[in-house]
């Protein structure tokens, strides 16, 4: 992609695949379904997940599969609201870019 994936968009990116599933989902699926959008590394997704963390968007817990802990990501109810003020902006965001390309907005 010839476009940069700046922070705020990958972590609302991040935020978008976790908050599919109420249980939570774990690092390698989240990997996956972000590289289906995005070219991204583990070395630049596990910061950010812990960075959400951190910040008190995501809440962690390990759970057991196939004899090993597989670590599992959920939005806490501050992720919930920074996502949905994501989107809000994406919305806005996209809809002007759009409108650019189509010839609708002038400078």
């Amino acid at each position: 992609m010839v476009f940069n994936t700046g922070a705020a968009l990958l972590d609302a990116i991040v935020l978008s695949v976790v908050s599919r599933d109420p249980e939570g989902t774990y690092g390698y699926k989240i990997t996956q379904e972000v590289r289906e959008v995005i070219e991204i590394s583990d070395s630049t997704l596990y910061p950010v997940l812990r960075r959400l963390q951190k910040d008190d968007c995501l809440e962690v817990y390990d759970k057991e599969f196939c004899g090993r802990n597989r670590r599992y990501y959920s939005l806490t109810p501050r992720g919930r609201e920074l996502l949905g003020t994501y989107e809000g902006e994406w919305k806005q965001y996209a809809g002007k870019i759009t409108a650019i390309f189509e010839g609708g907005v002038k400078a």
